[in-house]
């Protein structure tokens, strides 16, 4: 327990008490005082309740040079000699402090071996064991020991087991031997945790860097419209930070062996991840030596097995935390980085794969140490026991984490997935709960309590209201509920609905969202039908009037940050299908709030059929008289599928005799006027154009209608959102040398 910590903890409970009274006030700064003090006492509690094992353990503590000076010493005598009687069969340390001869003896390993920790073994006699021993008594000591020293092997009758009462004659090489084969043994434990605390900085400063890179195109928009976009500058966004690894493939997976294909990272993720990977494999094996005639381990394999064990095990578990950090919903890394939640489970896969890998390092190589002495037919302990499951369900995290397991069965992966990573982390606990690593596993199983915490109370937060729940062209559900009036609306965020019915209430999904055209304290969620709860939903409701019921929900959000896009003089807002949600958001409500009467607000949307404007039509038609620029491309334009939803959406057609249709899904035939002209007459402020979309051109003339900067944002199909991203890359270094973003709102989580 850390005793600083319950101290914060009482003073935020006592400055959070006053928030605790039920109040009818609607003010934000008491609502978001009351939040900011409830998740402090958390945290405070959190770090309070830290066990011993984890507040005397590592990291904060190692063994260092004065225990590894004692033990060296301490060893080689009770190699050669003994001076005081042991009680209850373990030897007494204190007769280093009370026996003269033992004194002697040691004093002569510190003075030859160990000269600048003669101090800490006086510290240690009067700390440990309330003996006073004084640096004048000390040299006494050591000179007593160099008048009357003998081998033990020269006195009669004595021999390494003996109990003897004169100073033992130490061999100098000895003592060198001794001294660097711990601090080999228990110098590589310190190491080791130096080295962990190296990866977990790395990650540090990729964050920092990333922070000051996204925030300041915020704070100081200037700097990169008019200085950053230099020759250097464009060719390193152009080759590193913003292409995809390798030609255009960033949102779409890769096809590899039919069973393993995989998403490939940007080329600064992939250099990142990389650079990551080699630091790790360098430092597994850095420092690690061994001494010839080591008295510690028998031979030369064994001695490098368990230090490498050693390292892989303390690297594992230093960056285990992080690694639950960077799959949790509310990781105030995303706050702080501005990366999206897609960036960080990315990060979360790679990062699983090399603590695997260092894992598999840790228990191969204990395995084959520790093989000799379980050939003889002991029983294997626990805490073994419990490394090998955890090993197992690691394995079974990366088999079942495959990209066509996740696509194919997400609520079974989703599932199996946290089985699995509660029994590793649990497993790996009760592993080194007598080790050096408690605190490492402690905190990684509260920062999964905190994020679990958190998101419950979101839910709490929101309430359980009831949503009116719309099947819309036989391919959206279109979600309203009312929001509460403390909802954090973030444009371009999104949000995890639960549908509590008894079939799927245990599920939650991530949707983007956009405020009610009618009703500014609703909110309005679009789902894509597809497999799952999504595909029940359907059939749900197909058998209900209208198509349409309502159903009570849970909502948890809001999460994600908007883009900078309001800082750039030309802002191209690119959505694909059901990508249009959040990038209409976004852009709504920049041309509501912005003050840059001079800015160009763009919106591009590409769909398939006519159908797919029937779910968007309300917000469609909200553009009318904004300052938005809105281009529909319709790829499929002849198709015409459910154009029967519209008559009770287009004016015109409401007053117009009624839709034949052959059957559900198609349309053959209009009594009057073409419903596609209705359409493009009521959203006359809307340019359409049949066809599909050159987005290379797109781009071009974008940035050319552009004063100085451009930025676009989309969200949509990731062969699409692969092309833009392509295709801003290749303008980046324009002729102009305006400057050009690229900000993504897909989230390609599974």
């Amino acid at each position: 327990m850390y005793i600083w910590a319950v101290y914060v903890s009482f003073v935020v409970l006592v400055l959070l008490t006053p928030f605790l009274i039920p109040t009818r006030t609607q003010n934000p700064w008491h609502r978001k005082s009351k939040v900011v003090l409830s998740i402090a006492l958390l945290v405070s509690s959190i770090i309070a309740l830290t066990p011993e094992a984890a507040v005397n353990g590592a990291p904060l503590h190692k063994y260092g040079q004065a225990k590894i000076a004692y033990l060296g010493c301490n060893y080689q005598i009770l190699s050669t000699a003994s001076f005081c009687p042991a009680e209850s069969g373990e030897y007494d340390q204190s007769c280093y402090c009370t026996n003269i001869n033992a004194l002697a003896t040691i004093s002569h390993c510190y003075k030859y071996g160990h000269p600048k920790e003669v101090t800490s073994l006086l510290d240690m006699c009067r700390e440990e064991y309330n003996v006073t021993v004084t640096p004048s008594q000390f040299e006494e000591a050591h000179q007593y020991y160099l008048h009357s020293a003998k081998p033990v092997d020269g006195v009669v009758g004595c021999n390494h087991t003996s109990m003897v009462n004169f100073p033992v004659k130490l061999n100098d090489s000895q003592i060198l031997l001794y001294k660097g084969a711990y601090q080999q043994f228990l110098g590589n434990y310190d190491l080791s945790m130096d080295y962990g605390a190296y990866v977990v900085l790395y990650w540090i400063a990729v964050f920092v860097i990333a922070a000051i890179g996204n925030w300041s195109k915020i704070i100081v928009p200037g700097i990169y419209r008019n200085i950053l976009t230099d020759p250097f500058s464009n060719w390193f966004r152009k080759n590193i930070s913003l292409p995809a690894t390798r030609r255009k493939s960033k949102t779409n997976e890769k096809k590899f062996l039919k069973v393993l294909d995989f998403l490939v990272p940007t080329r600064a993720e992939t250099l990142i991840l990389t650079t990551f990977s080699a630091l790790c494999i360098y430092l597994i094996f850095n420092k690690i030596h061994y001494f010839e005639g080591d008295p510690l381990f028998h031979s030369k394999k064994l001695a490098l097995l368990r230090y490498v064990g050693v390292r892989a095990s303390v690297l594992t578990s230093s960056l285990m935390p992080l690694l639950i950090l960077f799959g949790g919903r509310n990781n105030f890394l995303q706050w702080f980085t501005r990366w999206d939640y897609s960036t960080f489970i990315t990060l979360h896969r790679w990062l699983s794969r090399v603590i695997f890998v260092m894992v598999v390092v840790h228990a191969v190589c204990y395995s084959l140490y520790l093989r000799p002495q379980y050939r003889k037919g002991e029983t294997l302990e626990s805490y073994i026991i419990w490394g090998g499951v955890a090993t197992v369900a690691g394995l079974g995290i990366m088999v079942q984490g495959l990209l066509v397991l996740r696509r194919k069965w997400y609520e079974m992966f989703l599932l199996i997935h946290i089985i699995l990573a509660t029994v590793f982390i649990i497993g790996a606990w009760v592993h080194v709960l007598d080790l050096y690593c408690t605190w490492f596993y402690y905190y990684t199983t509260m920062i999964w309590i905190f994020d679990r915490v958190i998101r419950i109370g979101r839910l709490i937060s929101f309430g359980f209201p009831q949503a009116e729940v719309h099947l819309e062209a036989d391919e959206t559900l279109r979600v309203v509920v009312a929001k509460p009036s403390h909802w954090e609306v973030i444009p371009g965020g999104h949000a995890f609905i639960h549908f509590l019915r008894p079939s799927c209430f245990w599920q939650s999904h991530p949707f983007t969202y956009t405020i009610d055209t009618h009703d500014s304290d609703k909110i309005v969620l679009f789902i894509k039908v597809k497999n799952g709860v999504t595909s029940s939903l359907y059939d749900y409701l197909v058998t209900h009037p209208r198509r349409s019921t309502s159903i009570r929900v849970a909502i948890e959000g809001s999460y994600g940050e908007k883009t900078p896009a309001s800082r750039y003089d030309n802002a191209v807002f690119i959505a694909g299908g059901n990508g249009i949600p959040g990038i209409y958001s976004e852009a709504y409500d920049l041309v509501k709030k912005s003050n840059n009467k001079r800015q160009k607000v763009n919106i591009i949307w590409v769909v398939r059929e006519y159908k797919s404007l029937c779910w968007f039509y309300e917000e469609l038609l909200s553009l009318k008289g904004t300052p938005i620029n809105t281009t529909i491309y319709v790829t499929r334009p002849h198709s015409r599928s459910f154009l029967h939803e519209f008559h009770d959406k287009v004016k015109s057609g409401r007053k117009s005799s009624t839709v034949t249709y052959e059957n559900s899904t198609e349309m053959v035939g209009f009594r009057g006027e073409d419903f596609v002209t209705r359409i493009r007459s009521e959203l006359s402020h809307i340019e359409f154009k049949e066809g599909r979309p050159n987005i290379g051109s797109i781009v071009k003339s974008c940035i050319k209608e552009s004063t100085s900067s451009t930025c676009f944002v989309t969200c949509g199909h990731p062969v699409m959102v692969d092309e833009i991203r392509a295709a801003v890359v290749d303008n980046i270094g324009n002729e102009d040398r305006k400057r050009v973003d690229y900000f993504e709102q897909l989230q390609v989580w599974a």
